[in-house]
């Protein structure tokens, strides 16, 4: 079973090819999409850039694909980079991250079925408490790229999911109803190191962005 991976970068991206690994597909290329647009309905945008370097380290080549990131529209460029994935690379599944987005799993779906591909998404309905709890057993290093919902804050910003994080997260899912795993939008993620890394990545640099209210971005630039 040959295997894409529709692949932004985050914790959910990189834990679904693992455990599509593990499943026994074989990870024959990641996908990724960079949208112009930072608010894009479909994709992950905070340092998209710097999977080309997770690509890197994993041995696996990446298929990128430029979007303006319009709604809808933006589902064209994804249907030709997979389209050109599966004739390059003989697919017969595409991978995805999805959990509970039915708006992106339904889309996918759709693009799959005309390209006669099967959608594996491992991670449907998991729950996200328990998910974390797996991230940090299986020893991932997910850090926070972004955040967009009230109480998170820049403080948010380079924190590791760790056991301290998932205590807090449980806080504020039973405070203020937030989803303790993003789910509903309300942060992104970066992994810096998996096991399907050969190595580690590390951190360089990065600068914050403030996007609006209650809404921070992390741009970090790897060695």
């Amino acid at each position: 079973m040959k295997a894409g991976v529709l692949f932004s970068g985050g914790k959910d991206s990189c834990y679904a090819a693992y455990l599509a690994k593990k499943q026994g597909y074989e990870l024959t290329c990641l996908i990724s999409v960079f949208s112009k647009n930072k608010e894009s309905y479909m994709f992950h945008t905070p340092s998209i850039e710097e999977t080309k370097k997770q690509a890197k380290v994993m041995d696996i080549p990446l298929l990128i694909q430029k979007t303006k990131g319009e709604k809808e529209k933006e589902l064209t460029d994804l249907e030709k980079v997979i389209k050109k994935a599966k004739a390059e690379y003989g697919l017969d599944t595409i991978v995805t991250g999805a959990l509970y987005s039915v708006y992106q799993t339904s889309r996918i779906q759709k693009i799959c079925d005309k390209l006669n591909l099967e959608c594996f998404n491992p991670l449907w309905h998991k729950d996200e408490l328990e998910y974390l709890e797996e991230l940090i057993k299986e020893n991932f290093k997910v850090m926070v790229v972004g955040v967009f919902a009230y109480p998170l804050n820049q403080s948010w910003l380079g924190r590791f999911i760790d056991y301290k994080f998932l205590e807090d997260v449980k806080e504020l899912k039973e405070k203020y109803q937030i989803h303790p795993s993003g789910e509903g939008g309300e942060f992104e993620t970066f992994i810096l190191n998996c096991p399907l890394f050969k190595k580690s990545l590390n951190l360089k640099s990065y600068q914050d962005f403030s996007t609006g209210e209650n809404s921070w971005r992390r741009e970090i630039t790897l060695n």
